[in-house]
């Protein structure tokens, strides 16, 4: 009678063992109820799978915390990463769990554009509200907080397109942007062309800012280098307008005057000899490439021909007739500076 009783109990208490992890597996399998349009779920630094599942069922995307919790406890599971989430329709609540535990985050994309300030930067990463902003960030704040060994540090940083998290911060983005920066600088920098006026990779990086805010014309960058060398092998001045306009910072207002050509400035290459003290933007791989595979040739000037491209001068007299020829130019609606 007793063995009879004992075989009961066990038989009745696999029974239950068996309803129970037949309970549990079907919880985890159970889909979550996930609006058409997908469902963000935010994990703040710190946060635990239970508090996160009360807040799942408060919001009535989970139906039931208890599956969830004892197939945790149960398997050692749970160790979940903070960031943001996105469920798309038929997510399982396993599938809830692997994706937290894996840090599958969502991320997001932003794009730094060839030729834009430091400042043009932040502004755009101030922007974003998926960012984490950092109070009182500036072109000296970053330069410190990078390790930057300068007080200005313009040209820095890589144009590219950049994907992060939710949880990343501005500073975290411009390191990376900085380190790529510097791997490009170095690797472009071994195969340079002989007889360069450069006697650092930053002055390169000096030289391709200039040139990349003088033409966004591919097939002009390397004829524009070829130029600017020129003239600091002779020892003339750069005369560059672009670099002016970056020394004026706030007080240019979108009209270069006489008066700013002849003002004293570290960046105004109409009075300084050789190249202003930093880069004027952050300039890309083309733009790095001419400044160090200048094209051969004699041009010594260029002026904007108003259809986006430039005309190219060899003597003095040559330039003034074309300054004459496309300035005049400029009184027609379509002139531009720049290609389209």
């Amino acid at each position: 009678m007793l063995r009879r009783l004992i075989l009961l109990a066990l038989t009745l208490s696999a029974l239950a063992l068996g309803l129970a992890w037949q309970w549990l597996q079907g919880g985890m399998a159970e889909r979550l109820s996930i609006p058409p349009g997908g469902y963000t779920l935010t994990v703040p630094t710190g946060g635990s799978l239970n508090q996160l599942a009360a807040e799942l069922a408060a919001e009535g995307v989970l139906d039931s915390v208890w599956p969830l919790k004892i197939f945790a406890r149960l398997n050692d599971r749970g160790r979940i990463r903070a960031g943001e989430y996105e469920f798309a329709v038929g997510v399982t609540v396993l599938g809830l769990l692997d994706k937290l535990e894996s840090g599958a985050v969502k991320y997001y994309q932003i794009t730094f554009p060839e030729g834009l300030t430091v400042s043009e930067w932040l502004a755009l990463l101030q922007a974003r509200e998926n960012i984490r902003q950092t109070p009182n960030l500036d072109t000296g704040a970053v330069a410190i907080a990078l390790g930057i060994n300068t007080t200005n540090p313009e040209g820095w940083f890589a144009p590219d397109t950049y994907s992060f998290a939710a949880a990343d911060s501005e500073l975290s983005l411009l390191r990376r942007a900085h380190l790529q920066m510097q791997r490009r600088l170095e690797t472009l920098w071994q195969s340079r062309a002989p007889g360069l006026p450069y006697e650092t990779p930053y002055e390169a990086l000096i030289m391709a800012s200039i040139i990349e805010k003088e033409t966004g014309a591919a097939g002009e960058r390397a004829a524009i280098a070829g130029v600017f060398v020129r003239r600091l092998q002779k020892g003339m001045r750069l005369q560059t307008d672009p670099t002016v306009i970056y020394g004026l910072g706030d007080d240019y207002t979108g009209n270069l005057r006489r008066k700013h050509l002849s003002s004293p400035s570290p960046y105004n290459t109409y009075r300084i000899k050789g190249l202003p003290p930093t880069p004027i933007a952050n300039p890309g791989v083309a733009a790095i490439e001419a400044a160090l595979h200048p094209a051969e040739g004699k041009a010594l000037y260029f002026v904007a021909r108003g259809d986006g491209g430039h005309y190219f001068s060899n003597n003095l007299a040559e330039h003034q007739r074309a300054v004459r020829q496309y300035q005049i130019n400029r009184r027609r609606k379509d002139y531009r500076s720049a290609p389209q």
